[in-house]
């Protein structure tokens, strides 16, 4: 009896083993199978123009690796940190999204340092925190620049080169007006002051020309006044406003002050206007949705002068216009892998040839049909080039607040000298409460 309750333990024991070890090997395969299925992550898009190959980029992605990658696009005009905080404050960020300079300060000590990623090594970009490290991935590089239609200049006897200061932009402006006729235009320069939608582009952008025009990259002096209170230097910001006085004199009046940003680019790709304030994204709007009226213009070459308010000016600026960041809570190596793809043959492909970017990266073979591709590419190889040191504005009073100092101008409420002390008065109270 004894003998057969000791073999009827040791069976049992040994059944158990079995069964257990079965039961691990089981539960070490689902685990296993749980660790292996595709990841999914979410990117936010700001840039609505090209949403459509942003999606097509994910599509891509998740041919080639099975990872899904879902695009949230952000319409044009949207403020983007608004509804990124918006998307905090339900618990449903997105594992990738885009910050300007001004927005990383939103997300101190969330985002992930990748400064030991292999695509930093690759391109000089990257935005870079002294405290937090490599915080942003560029995925493209844009020029703010005083865009021309090079045949429009050509035909009126213009040679862009020797637009050089405010007297030599003044006579091609006048030679211009006085062949409008001939020439086809409705105005010289299209020139869109509206504050509430394309606030962006004169508080943001042409103020940018203030602050970086024909400086080295690396040379703050102007930032670092603006940001000491709200301070200017006079001679420069008076000759700033000189400049902003020809664009009015010379704009066309039905999309000076008007939530116009559509038939500012339009107007350009359809040759109404030689000069347009805006920078080298249009380019994409002129090849996608504005490719009749371009087409129909004649496909015109275009080129970017500087912004040169004052003699000597012979830079554009040109930066990464936004990067894209990792969320710490989200899908940290799914993401990370991600943006090493897209800065690689694969994805650089698709970017410049498809979205029309220029790549900020260093081995990057393809170059964007991008109208304005090589007129960057040409600046930054003849090192022409200022930085984007508006991005270190506090964040929206360039949108938000500046460019009302701009509009007020546009519509004669204040004089070129009234547009000097609105802008004083504008920055000196929002450095007060800051």
């Amino acid at each position: 009896m004894k003998k057969f309750l000791s073999l009827f333990v040791i069976s049992t024991l040994v059944s158990c083993t079995i069964l257990s070890a079965c039961g691990q090997k089981q539960a070490a395969d689902s685990e296993a199978d749980v660790q292996t299925e595709p990841a999914t992550i979410t990117l936010l898009n700001t840039k609505s123009e090209v949403n459509s190959q942003i999606e097509a980029l994910a599509k891509q992605y998740q041919s080639e690796t099975g990872v899904t990658v879902n695009v949230i696009g952000v319409p044009a005009g949207v403020d983007a940190q608004a509804t990124l905080k918006g998307y905090y404050l339900s618990d449903q960020m997105p594992d990738i999204i885009a910050c300007e300079a001004s927005g990383f300060g939103n997300w101190e000590g969330l985002l992930v340092d990748m400064s030991g990623e292999a695509w930093v090594s690759r391109t000089d970009a990257a935005y870079k925190d002294s405290t937090y490290g490599v915080l942003g991935f560029p995925f493209t590089t844009e020029a703010i620049g005083l865009a021309y239609n090079a045949d429009i200049l050509n035909k009126a006897g213009i040679d862009p080169a020797t637009i050089t200061g405010p007297e030599t932009m003044k006579s091609a402006f006048e030679t211009l007006d006085a062949k409008k006729d001939e020439l086809g235009l409705t105005a010289v320069v299209g020139y869109c002051a509206e504050p509430n939608d394309v606030g962006w582009s004169s508080g943001n952008h042409l103020m940018g020309a203030y602050i970086d025009s024909g400086l080295a990259r690396d040379d703050t002096t102007y930032i670092d006044l603006l940001n000491n209170g709200g301070q200017y230097d006079e001679e420069r910001f008076t000759h700033f406003a000189d400049m902003m006085g020809l664009f009015i004199q010379y704009s066309d009046p039905a999309i000076l002050n008007e939530s116009a940003y559509n038939d500012q680019v339009l107007g350009f790709a359809s040759g109404k206007y030689a000069f347009v304030t805006q920078g080298s994204w249009i380019g994409a709007t002129m090849t996608g949705d504005a490719a009749d009226a371009y087409a129909a213009a004649g496909n015109f070459e275009v080129g970017m002068l500087p912004y040169a308010f004052e003699d000597g000016m012979d830079t554009i600026l040109t930066s990464a216009p936004s990067w894209w960041a990792i969320i710490k809570e989200g899908d940290v190596e799914a993401s990370k892998a991600f943006l090493q793809w897209c800065s690689e043959d694969s994805a650089q492909k698709t970017l410049v040839e498809e979205a029309g970017f220029i790549s900020p990266f260093t081995d990057c073979k393809y170059v964007a049909s991008d109208p304005f591709a090589q007129v960057i590419s040409n600046y930054i190889s003849a090192g022409k080039t200022s930085n984007w040191h508006w991005m270190d504005m506090p964040e929206g009073l360039g949108q938000n607040s500046l460019a009302f100092g701009f509009s007020k101008f546009a519509t004669g409420e204040v004089d070129e000298a009234g547009f000097i002390e609105e802008m004083k008065a504008i920055t000196a109270e929002w450095y007060s409460k800051l």
